[in-house]
């Protein structure tokens, strides 16, 4: 009797190769969630109730993938300290929701803060296993800020970016005028990977090619994270570069300063790259106490806005999605309606201000006392674990890590980018864990 061999369609394949992959190294899809930051969405309002990105979809997977693995037992457990640390944002969390002035809306805040500051980051914890998957993760980063470099740089020398004092040269990648700090997010986390990346390879065996490499992928997105016209992009990139630099190599730092000025000296003053509207932006910051532009007055009454919103509810907040219900009652009469943003693409448009702009106060204002506790317990014990790892991939992790926590002081979480932070929360995590005693077991 003869056998009849049935052949596997080529895509089924794929697939199974492809889900193969998946089961054996989860943290392509923490590289996959980076990397889809940069499809644009199409959307035209980012502060939409729901708003569902490639880079969602990639992040639920990768939870979903993460909880079929725990529930088989093929994923190490995250250890008592990270479960701890995690579960009392969810605590906090849901004692916000319950207490909420407004509970149907603050649950779906409850769900996005879950994603965002648990779920994702244990996810990511859980997925990077060994360096070669930090190091995959940490790639995406690079790779993402090439990509939004590009396209920053070329908005910048064409004048097809989003308006800035009146000219079309700010550049924000693929993310639009109502994502404005989107792409100097994404490139700031590209050139701190990839000088990380590089100081990790100075040992003696060390990649030279990897080494160069990235070296002279920190040195090109200098340049459009210099035409974001991000401020708050600028002092928490020479922030964390700061302290990734003092902690690799204290030597270096002082020689990295002194070529970083003379670069600037030579592209802005001498080059004229982005020279005028980088040196008023600059100039910008050391008034910012004494003679605040619009921007940074309303962002101060914001900041004041969230304070008198915790003085009403100061132990449990007033609720997830709570702030911009209150914010016009307890807001100064000056605050302004809304930002403006305008490029060729949407025009003009002028965008509410919905937020603090500080996450601090806006966990203070939403979840209280309970909650600020939880997240600084959460934000101090990933920078002391990582202090004491930052050698290799936690180099990067501090550095990362360092970023979003005084970027938190001027920003909050929204926009496309926002499952970045997440990632950057769970490379933390990652080392924090090898650098504590439950790496040993």
């Amino acid at each position: 009797m003869a056998l009849t061999l049935t052949a596997v369609p080529e895509p089924a394949r794929a697939l199974r190769r492809a889900g193969t992959a998946l089961l054996e190294r989860p943290s392509l899809l923490a590289a996959a969630t980076v990397l889809l930051v940069c499809v644009p969405t199409g959307e035209k309002d980012v502060t939409a109730a729901v708003h569902i990105t490639a880079a969602d979809l990639a992040s639920l997977a990768l939870v979903a993938l993460t909880a079929a693995d725990l529930l088989r037992g093929r994923t190490p457990a995250i250890g008592r300290t990270a479960a701890v640390r995690f579960g009392a944002i969810v605590v906090a969390a849901a004692v916000a929701t319950i207490g909420s002035i407004d509970p149907a809306t603050s649950l779906t805040g409850f769900v996005r803060l879950a994603q965002v500051f648990v779920l994702l980051p244990v996810a990511v914890l859980c997925a990077l296993r060994d360096r070669t998957d930090q190091r995959l993760v940490l790639g995406s980063f690079v790779a993402a800020a090439l990509i939004q470099g590009v396209v920053g740089a070329h908005q910048y020398l064409t004048r097809t970016g989003a308006s800035y004092t009146g000219r079309p040269i700010r550049a924000v990648g693929t993310f639009g005028a109502l994502d404005i700090m989107a792409m100097s997010t994404v490139v700031s986390y590209g050139l701190l990977a990839a000088l990380a990346l590089a100081l990790g390879e100075r040992h003696p065996g060390g990649g030279r090619r990897l080494r160069r490499a990235m070296y002279a992928a920190a040195a090109f997105l200098a340049f459009p994270l210099a035409v974001s016209f991000s401020r708050g992009s600028w002092i928490a990139t020479g922030a964390a570069a700061t302290v990734l630099l003092l902690r690799a190599d204290a030597r270096l730092a002082v020689r990295s300063a002194v070529l970083a000025l003379a670069a600037g000296v030579v592209l802005i003053g001498g080059l004229g790259l982005g020279g005028s509207g980088v040196t008023a932006r600059l100039t910008s910051i050391g008034s910012v106490s004494a003679a605040p532009d619009q921007s940074v007055s309303d962002r101060y009454d914001l900041w004041s806005t969230a304070g008198r919103i915790w003085q009403d509810h100061p132990v449990g907040g007033a609720g997830p999605k709570a702030f911009q219900q209150l914010r016009d009652s307890h807001a100064p009469l000056r605050l302004s309606s809304g930002s403006d943003a305008a490029d060729a693409t949407i025009g003009f448009q002028r965008e509410p201000l919905l937020s603090p702009h500080n996450m601090y106060f806006l966990v203070l204002s939403e979840q209280g006392l309970i909650g600020i506790v939880a997240y600084l317990a959460l934000f101090l014990g990933l920078l002391l674990g990582c202090l004491r790892r930052a050698t290799g991939p936690g180099l990067a992790a501090l550095a990362l890590l360092v970023w979003v926590l005084v970027d938190f002081l001027y920003a909050d979480i929204g926009g496309t980018t926002t499952v970045l932070t997440s990632v950057v929360l769970g490379l933390a995590a990652r080392a924090a864990r090898a650098a504590g005693p439950e790496a040993t077991r």
